[in-house]
């Protein structure tokens, strides 16, 4: 009495209009609908159909790759919400910080979740690689998505770099300066590259607004169009490489 119940409530939904506007397909109950939804969601088209099973245990990947993305995620949403509270001017900077901390509510509470999931996402994207070095899983056909995973690490690094540069301390101000001077130690293009990056031949208001764009428009933008190739290479690849 059940299952007629279920059907016949699974029947009216999937003959509703506003379902047929959405969904191009029936009820996804056997393994070519269930290959449609997936083909037909702008979401789940990243990933692929099916999986091997070996490569669903959590002592395989120990999710490192899921928990970079939401780490990711966190510090976009925490960063979009500090940005009410600061200003990159010298002028400024140093002060919203301090206010965020000691007036702003749970200021101080969001400033942490920034930094702390900033930190964990170094750690974990930097795991992540090494558990798909150790696991053989760079090897072909994967070698491709294996380069944009370096340059998944390389901009993660970056967005860690600019960012810590926008609290405008002297912790901040000397390890910028410290930085900078090893970037500028460089063979023939060193000095150049210097130059562009902090705006002039010291670290001071040109840094300080070149470092705040990078970390909240261009390295994201950056980073959230590699992390899409990067999932797209995973299904096109056959999906997550299992043991060896």
């Amino acid at each position: 009495m059940i299952s007629r119940q279920t059907q016949s409530l699974r029947q009216m939904l999937t003959q509703n209009r506003v379902w047929k506007s959405i969904f191009r397909h029936s009820y996804p109950d056997d393994p070519r609908t269930r290959a449609l939804v997936v083909f037909s969601n702008v979401f789940l088209h990243l990933h692929p159909i099916k999986l091997r099973r070996a490569s669903l245990s959590v002592t395989y990947t120990f999710c490192l790759g899921g928990l970079s993305f939401f780490l990711f995620l966190l510090l976009t949403v925490t960063g979009v919400l500090l940005m009410f509270y600061y200003r990159p001017a010298v002028e400024h900077a140093y002060q919203d910080i301090k206010d965020l901390e000691t007036v702003v509510g749970f200021g101080m509470m969001l400033r942490n979740l920034h930094r702390y999931a900033a930190h964990g996402m170094v750690i974990t994207v930097f795991l992540h690689m090494m558990r798909v070095f150790y696991t053989g899983a760079y090897k072909p056909p994967r070698e491709f998505n294996w380069v944009v995973g370096v340059v998944l690490f390389t901009l993660t690094l970056l967005l860690s770099f600019t960012g810590y540069l926008l609290p405008w301390d002297q912790l901040a101000f000397w390890a910028v300066t410290v930085g900078t001077s090893m970037v500028g130690a460089t063979p023939l293009i060193g000095d150049q590259i210097r130059f562009m990056a902090i705006g002039g031949y010291e670290v001071g208001e040109n840094t300080l607004i070149r470092f705040y764009v990078l970390h909240v428009i261009a390295l994201p933008l950056l980073l959230a169009v590699f992390m899409a190739v990067h999932f797209w290479r995973v299904r096109k690849d056959g999906g997550i490489a299992g043991p060896l």
